[in-house]
């Protein structure tokens, strides 16, 4: 058992319309590297051209915001649970 990754209904498409997968990797910026990997294009969704998290894309570790953790290099291990969710605007 690894990561356990939650893909959004958006990014579906990329994954062939598979809502989580489970990867064996350490930290956030692994876990990205590897689903660009997998699944080419990934990586341009989630990062912006500074290699920052896009500001619509929020990310979370067993239910805890990694912007209020360690941001990209957030560790993560075997059983974790980490959630991609992109921002909802609306009114």
């Amino acid at each position: 058992m690894g990561v356990l990754v939650r893909i959004p209904t958006p990014l579906r498409r990329m994954t062939g319309g598979v809502n989580q997968v489970d990867l064996d990797v350490a930290d956030l910026s692994q876990m990205i590297d590897r689903l660009e990997s997998d699944y080419p294009g990934f990586k341009e969704r989630l990062l912006d051209e500074e290699g920052e998290l896009r500001y619509f894309v929020n990310i979370y570790v067993n239910g805890e915001d990694i912007r209020f953790d360690d941001g990209l290099n957030t560790a993560i291990k075997s059983g974790d649970e980490v959630s991609i969710v992109p921002a909802v605007a609306g009114g």
